[in-house]
C-alpha cells in the first residue's frame, strides 16, 4: 500500500491509527486507485450524462474535452456548481456530496 501511495509504511500506519491526517495527495491517489478496480468501472456513466450538462458546459470542461467523465472528481479545472474550484480540498467538498462521485464509489 505504501509503495502504491508513494509514502512510507510508517506513514500508512499513522493514517490508520489516526495519529496523522491523510494528506491530500495520498487521498487523491487512494480514490484514483479504487476507481480503477474493474468492478467499479463497469457501472460508471460519464459525469455529463449524470449531471445533464448543456453543450456550453461541456465545451468548457476538461472532463468532456478528454472524455474522462468517470474521473471528473480527479481532474483539475472541471466546472462543478458553475465554477472552477481553487484547490483539491475545495473541490472535494463539492464532490463528496455530488451524485457523480457517490455513483462511482
Amino acid at each position: 500500500m505504501a509503495q502504491l501511495l508513494g509514502t512510507s509504511v510508517k506513514a500508512i500506519q499513522s493514517y490508520e491509527q489516526g495519529w496523522r491526517s491523510v494528506p491530500v495527495s495520498v487521498e487523491r491517489q487512494i480514490f484514483f486507485l479504487v476507481s480503477r478496480i474493474p468492478e467499479n468501472r463497469k457501472r460508471k456513466k460519464p459525469c455529463w450524462a449524470i449531471k445533464k450538462c448543456s453543450p456550453d458546459q461541456k465545451a468548457q470542461c476538461p472532463a468532456w474535452e478528454f472524455k474522462f467523465g468517470d474521473l471528473c472528481w480527479f481532474i483539475n479545472g472541471t466546472i462543478c456548481e458553475g465554477a472552477v474550484q481553487i484547490n483539491w480540498k475545495e473541490k472535494m467538498k463539492i464532490c463528496r456530496s455530488c451524485e457523480v462521485f457517490s455513483y462511482l464509489f
